[in-house]
């Protein structure tokens, strides 16, 4: 929940982890500063959440989030502040599988945060074109075209998505 009288309508393609990191971050900029729970606690919510979608995030960091999100509801005097931990709150009560999946299996089942995102090249699917290397900015694809299915390098790609947006083979997915 943040704010009233409205009303988003999300499906799978939304990462709540990441919902809950633009709203931390609005609310962050928003603050007035004239209280510490609000002024400091939203802050340290906000990198908690960036280590989480970052692939960084710990058990430990879910629950020190609970905690601090409560601190701040509770210690706020306005209600931007006291309502500053809904977004985490409400995420973690309602979609605590989400949250397990980016601390735990480090992945995000959206496929929207960049740092828990893989492109995937399906041998079955390549037709060897070499399409998508060409395409890289980074050169991150490797393959000899018309004899072996390409491959990504995980550790170059910067998940830009130019290969899979030029493959016409449809055989470059997210993972």
């Amino acid at each position: 929940m943040m704010g009233s009288g409205g009303a988003i309508v999300m499906d799978e393609d939304n990462c709540m982890v990441d919902v809950a990191h633009f709203y931390m971050d609005f609310i962050c900029s928003e603050s007035c500063g004239k209280c510490s729970p609000c002024r400091i606690g939203t802050k340290r919510l906000l990198e908690m959440l960036t280590k989480v979608t970052n692939g960084n995030g710990t058990e430990q960091t879910l629950q020190d989030m609970k905690t601090l999100a409560t601190v701040i509801k509770g210690g706020s005097l306005c209600a931007l502040g006291q309502t500053a931990a809904n977004p985490i709150l409400s995420t973690m009560t309602k979609f605590p599988e989400e949250y397990h999946a980016h601390v735990v299996d480090k992945k995000c089942p959206a496929h929207v945060c960049k740092k828990l995102m893989q492109y995937w090249i399906d041998p079955n699917l390549c037709k060897k074109c070499s399409k998508c290397a060409r395409n890289c900015p980074v050169s991150c694809i490797s393959g000899v075209p018309g004899k072996e299915p390409y491959v990504i390098n995980q550790a170059k790609c910067i998940k830009c998505g130019t290969c899979m947006a030029g493959c016409p083979f449809h055989a470059i997915s997210k993972r």
